[in-house]
């Protein structure tokens, strides 16, 4: 069996007037994560992850922000249009592990639910998905509550 890595990354402003979303989880706070879709920055670097273990670029590729399509578009919903890709092309989810990393809100209460959400997409146990989250001691720009970035690296079988 031949097994592929990948890593995504993504970062997203902070800003007044919208939701935030982040692993297909609403959270309450003041602010929101500015983007074209629903900007859940968490989904968007495992969507990259997946994507790149595949080498296939990125998000991007597959939904351009020159879109309209995707304006607003849940990113859930388009982590499962990735996933359909994935296995087009013949591969499955080994596992996934990704980090948010966030000086506020705390999120260690919502980490199991977006652990439910990637496992009912990818179609495996949420035993193969982990999600963590940190601060960056209030250094750069997640640091100072400007925004929100997140890592993430998955193995994909290929069948």
């Amino acid at each position: 069996m031949k097994m592929r890595i990948g890593h995504g990354y993504d970062a997203h402003r902070l800003v007044a007037g919208r939701k935030l979303i982040l692993g297909g989880v609403e959270i309450p706070h003041t602010r929101g994560l500015d983007g074209h879709s629903d900007a859940d920055v968490l989904t968007h670097a495992v969507m990259d992850a997946v994507l790149g273990a595949m080498a296939f670029g990125d998000i991007g590729k597959l939904f351009p922000d020159t879109d309209d399509t995707y304006k607003g578009a849940d990113s859930l919903q388009l982590l499962e249009n990735c996933v359909e890709f994935m296995e087009f092309h013949g591969y499955t989810l080994g596992n996934l592990d990704a980090t948010v990393i966030a000086q506020n809100p705390k999120l260690a209460p919502y980490v199991a639910a977006m652990r439910e959400n990637y496992a009912a997409v990818f179609g495996v146990s949420v035993s193969d998905i982990n999600v963590k989250a940190t601060t960056e001691e209030k250094m750069g720009f997640t640091g100072t509550g400007k925004g929100i970035s997140a890592h993430c690296v998955c193995l994909l079988n290929k069948r």
